[in-house]
């Protein structure tokens, strides 16, 4: 079927940049499946064997791969201050912010290369921590490119050669680490070895100690969001919570990478909102877009809404994104119209939310899995197609992808009277190998019999995965849906369990210090 969003709608989405109480520690596990050869001496890291060369070969690559981007971010940085171009500005600076997250990307996957057996704040995991990492890295240039789409070509033109070269030396490094498919389950008891021992037993009891209060009333230590997390220490590799009272927040928010380990806690997604307003329409990127953004390591939210209120004729309007690896999103809000969810990168679990939205508004490249939320379209701009998902994956070796899992799919009730004249479907491909599951889930009839709907014609469907798995609901049937080359039926359990969150983000590494309550498998809880 013929995509029938206008032109106009096409050339932005070419713009596109990319209650209990709990406490998360990362799992801190020595590497058990990605492991220097027993036939050489411990000190010897030549032969790893997760790497297809190595590991100085790979470590010399990442360092030629820093060195560019170092080299476009100089480039960069001579426009910081495009006075007088709003939307150059804010391109320039999403692509100083981002490429520095791709170095820092790397700058981990060396270290974990260089030392296999050490710590690197990941699952333990090494093949599945390089590679999320490695995907981080892929994505960010890419990002930055798009945001320079519609902005001074001179620009564009100066970096666009650098920022290939980077993508094409991340795409090899990517190649060069091969999946492990070795599982195993982290003991209840075992903790990071930085938590003191009064620590763990708040941990066993599920307290939680709170080091902050945001409050509008001013009965707290900060009336500002943003004020908190600046007062919060930087690489902290202990949890600081951050308790936010009930009320309405009117503030764009960013975690920087610097931040570790936050947890913020709410109210209940009804009464503690964080809110903002910036769109595309008003010559923000997509990726400067968020009301709320974060991307220090191991962030965990519990019972907050994020929304954009910019509406659906602001288009492009980002009310979360999140950069944060192994991070946690607990009976929270996202609300908004287009692009309400951008994941743009890295491991992400959402468990019990709810998530509202018309064009894609669950997109990006992370790895995600979406579990027991809430899943609501909402009414757009007349004509206009609901798109649920629009993953990113743009090389086969990447680990990325979106599970949804136990969850309902269904129309919000500003949609519910009119799901006849707008269609809905479970998403489209916005890159070459866009990959997304849908198991378990019940479907109501907001959606359509095809399910899926194409990005332009033909494009990406021979290369993309979909595939559903045990669905119910009117919404369900699959007699009518695609026939695409890259569409699949699941009929078989070990094929669906690649996706469930103990295979696809290494679950059991690293939920259970979060005390969250999440499903490894198939057995509903």
């Amino acid at each position: 079927m013929a995509l029938t969003f206008t032109r106009e709608e096409q050339e932005e989405k070419s713009s596109r940049l990319p209650t209990f109480t709990f406490i998360f520690l990362l799992l801190l596990i020595p590497s058990v499946c990605c492991t220097p050869s027993s036939s050489i001496p411990p000190t010897d890291f030549s032969n790893i064997e997760c790497l297809k060369v190595a590991s100085s070969e790979f470590v010399n690559s990442v360092k030629t791969t820093i060195d560019t981007i170092q080299k476009v971010a100089s480039v960069l940085s001579r426009f910081a201050n495009a006075l007088g171009n709003f939307r150059l500005s804010n391109a320039v600076a999403d692509c100083i912010d981002l490429l520095d997250l791709s170095s820092d990307a790397l700058t981990r996957s060396m270290s974990a290369a260089e030392s296999p057996k050490g710590k690197h704040n990941g699952t333990g995991k090494l093949s599945s921590d390089l590679r999320t990492w490695l995907s981080a890295a892929l994505i960010s240039p890419e990002t930055c490119m798009e945001g320079l789409e519609g902005t001074n070509s001179i620009v564009k033109g100066l970096v666009s050669t650098g920022l290939s070269q980077v993508t094409s030396l991340v795409r090899n490094l990517l190649s060069d680490v091969v999946p492990v498919t070795t599982q195993f389950t982290a003991r209840k008891d075992q903790f990071p070895s930085w938590v003191f021992t009064e620590e763990r037993k708040l941990l066993q009891a599920n307290g939680v100690a709170v080091d902050a209060v945001v409050a509008i009333d001013g009965t707290g230590n900060f009336t500002k969001v943003m004020d908190a997390i600046f007062a919060a220490p930087d690489y902290s590799m202990e949890r600081y919570v951050i308790y936010i009272k009930r009320g309405v927040y009117k503030e764009n928010v960013e975690i920087k990478k610097k931040k570790w380990n936050l947890m913020m806690i709410g109210d209940g997604m009804d009464a503690t909102i964080i809110s903002g307003n910036r769109n595309f329409i008003d010559g923000w990127t997509t990726f400067r877009s968020a009301t709320f953004a974060v991307s220090g390591r191991g962030f965990i939210a519990r019972d907050i809404a994020f929304e954009n209120t910019a509406g659906a004729e602001k288009h492009q309007a980002v009310a979360l994104r999140s950069d944060s690896d192994l991070s946690v999103f607990y009976r929270c809000g996202i609300f908004g119209y287009q692009d309400s969810l951008y994941t743009h990168t890295m491991r992400q679990f959402y468990r019990d939310c709810k998530i509202t939205g018309t064009v894609d508004f669950i997109f990006g490249d992370a790895t995600a899995v979406i579990q027991n939320c809430q899943i609501l379209a909402k009414q757009g701009l007349p004509n206009q197609k609901n798109t649920i998902t629009a993953q990113g994956r743009k090389d086969p070796n990447e680990p990325t992808g979106f599970s949804i899992q136990f969850c309902n799919i269904s129309a919000d009730s500003d949609l519910a009277p009119f799901i006849n004249s707008t269609g809905t479907y479970l998403g489209r491909p916005w890159k070459a190998f866009s990959r997304t599951i849908v198991m378990q889930s019940y479907m109501s009839d907001v959606l359509r019999p095809q399910g899926w709907l194409e990005w332009n014609g033909n494009m990406s469907l021979d290369t993309l995965y979909y595939a559903e798995y045990m669905n119910y609901g009117p919404g369900a049937g699959l007699a009518n849906r695609v026939k695409w080359t890259g569409y699949h039926l699941l009929n078989d359990s070990s094929l669906a369990s690649n996706y469930t969150v103990a295979q696809f983000i290494e679950g059991n590494l690293w939920l259970p210090s979060t005390g969250v309550k999440y499903t490894a498998g198939f057995q509903r809880n």
